[in-house]
């Protein structure tokens, strides 16, 4: 299991809920970047928890699943 995968599975089971701060560091982004993104309707699915935003891991790996690219990049 790759060091991503086992993040986000540790993520699932102790608290699917991640800060933005989290979000950006398992998407590879800085948190200004996706606040914008969140700004902008953009970026992947957000929900509000009192006057905090959190992230779903499912959202974040189905937001960046959306934005895959096939091909051979070399």
């Amino acid at each position: 299991m790759d060091d991503a995968t086992e993040r986000a599975q540790r993520a699932r089971e102790s608290c699917p809920f991640l800060t933005t701060k989290q979000a950006a560091f398992h998407l590879g982004l800085s948190p200004a970047t996706l606040k914008d993104m969140r700004l902008e309707n953009r970026g992947p699915v957000c929900r509000s928890h009192g006057r905090a935003m959190r992230y779903h891991i499912d959202d974040l790996e189905a937001w960046s699943n959306a934005g895959r690219r096939g091909g051979d990049h070399g």
